[in-house]
């Protein structure tokens, strides 16, 4: 940011929550044109949330209207890019979500699309019941397997035995825009009891480029509550993991846990007081995971 240039507007939402005191808080500024990395990093770190998403024009190959929060109407393209308090991240579907209900409650609901650092995002966005609803569609998942030593690394950190693991889902690294680590757990009561070496996994988490670890424990055939540990972003944990729950989709779905026509509810944030709730949706054919949820200001 140049030295005379106006502070652009910061905007607070929270995501996958109609109530300001849930879900996960992401700041957003719909024109960051000016803006520099380190001014994108200094904002992110004030406002302390987990990520803040900053919009500009969309690449010149993208096309559609846009740029700056300026745009209108169907297709509506932006560069989108999102900042933890510590460094830039590849993809944020909380910060996603939050921006496109900012973006609607400007210039109505439709169709925006996303060109992030990881791919393009489109993101649909309607109105329900007085509700706005941000459905984004993830880039093309894949998933991986750990090395045993990373696993046990891994919980070691966690101080989670690994007979507290559920062994009906195999530890992963699931990628739908950011990788993750997908840990189950064999009960509730484990995913609750969450108090980790928070350096030791930080450099786990650096080492293997993870975005966040994905703590999971399964309630019913299509009902999940999750936990995200977030040490590399400067956050102990993320409240409602817009990213995570895309990778955890294809994880599953690769995995033949669920259908491939599922819809998944995964609640997240309980355990912090910031109840959410993320909708996952998978479909026949369609390799891409569809990840939805409401989103409101914070004043």
């Amino acid at each position: 940011m140049t030295t005379n240039a106006p502070r652009p507007e910061i905007l607070r939402y929270t995501a996958f929550s109609s109530s300001p005191e849930g879900g996960n808080p992401a700041g957003v500024v719909l024109d960051a044109t000016g803006l520099d990395d380190a001014a994108m990093l200094a904002i992110a770190a004030e406002l302390g949330y987990s990520e803040s998403a900053f919009l500009t024009a969309p690449p010149a190959d993208l096309g559609g209207e846009g740029g700056g929060g300026n745009g209108a109407g169907a297709g509506r393209a932006y560069t989108i890019r999102y900042f933890s308090p510590k460094a830039e991240v590849p993809f944020c579907g909380h910060a996603t979500i939050a921006t496109a209900v900012a973006l609607a409650e400007r210039t109505g609901p439709g169709e925006l699309v996303f060109a992030t650092p990881a791919g393009i995002v489109p993101v649909a966005v309607t109105e329900e019941g007085g509700a706005v609803l941000a459905t984004l569609t993830s880039v093309e998942p894949h998933t991986e397997e750990i090395a045993g030593t990373d696993l046990a690394e891994a919980l070691a950190a966690l101080d989670w035995p690994a007979a507290d693991l559920d062994p009906a889902f195999p530890p992963r690294i699931a990628f739908a825009g950011a990788r993750h680590l997908v840990l189950a757990a064999a009960t509730r009561a484990r995913l609750a009891d969450l108090a980790y070496d928070f350096a030791r996994l930080e450099e786990l988490m650096h080492r293997l480029d993870l975005t966040t670890v994905q703590l999971v424990w399964r309630e019913s055939a299509t009902v999940f509550h999750v936990r995200d540990p977030f040490p590399v972003g400067g956050v102990v944990e993320d409240p409602a993991t817009g990213a995570a729950a895309a990778a955890f989709g294809a994880y599953a779905r690769e995995l033949g846990l669920v259908p491939e026509d599922a819809v998944l509810t995964l609640h997240q944030g309980e355990d912090l007081g910031r109840p959410g709730e993320l909708t996952v949706t998978l479909r026949a054919g369609d390799p891409r995971v569809h990840v939805g949820g409401t989103g409101t200001r914070i004043v």
